[in-house]
């Protein structure tokens, strides 16, 4: 049986924030120009409490598999690019995605995520992949792409070098 290599990876940081949302259109504008497949990754932990416990039914993994579909949903417009890729990974996000970055291409995160603060201007899980990553990092900033590389549905995939498919980020 013939060995195919696989498709290098842009893992993205996803936590259904905005910023998280910029990070999944920058990879689906930069995927076909990297002919790269995107892997979507969602981190949860269990918390930790203290006080009365109360048995809960919480499923955090289907939670956060969920919190990953719908901000793909949301970041492709209900499109998106083939071969994505969605990951609900047990663990804290820093290091799930520095473990993910020994095997990408590239690492997308937001500039801060769910519990960031509003005038830090990188959050911590940014700042500790950037500074760990076995891979270059693209912290996304702002609320959308440059217009150069506003990528159309039907108009560029990871296959063909972003001549023809579906990649799409929003514009």
């Amino acid at each position: 049986m013939e060995h195919v290599p696989e498709v290098p990876a842009i893992v993205v940081g996803v936590d259904g924030s905005a910023p998280s949302l910029l990070a999944l259109r920058w990879a689906g504008a930069l995927a076909p120009l990297l002919k790269a497949r995107i892997r979507a990754v969602t981190c949860w932990q269990f918390q930790i409490a203290l006080g009365t416990f109360i048995p809960v039914i919480w499923d955090p993994e289907e939670e956060a598999r969920k919190v990953c579909a719908a901000a793909v949903d949301t970041a492709f417009d209900g499109t998106p690019p083939a071969g994505l890729e969605m990951v609900a990974a047990q663990g804290q996000a820093a290091k799930v995605l520095v473990e993910e970055s020994r095997k990408a291409q590239l690492v997308v995160v937001g500039g801060r995520g769910h519990g960031g603060f509003e005038g830090l201007l990188l959050g911590a899980v940014s700042a500790t992949v950037a500074e760990h990553a076995k891979c270059p990092v693209l912290v996304a900033h702002g609320t959308d792409l440059p217009a150069g590389l506003i990528v159309r549905p039907g108009t560029a995939s990871a296959e063909d070098g972003g001549q023809s498919g579906s990649s799409h980020a929003h514009t």
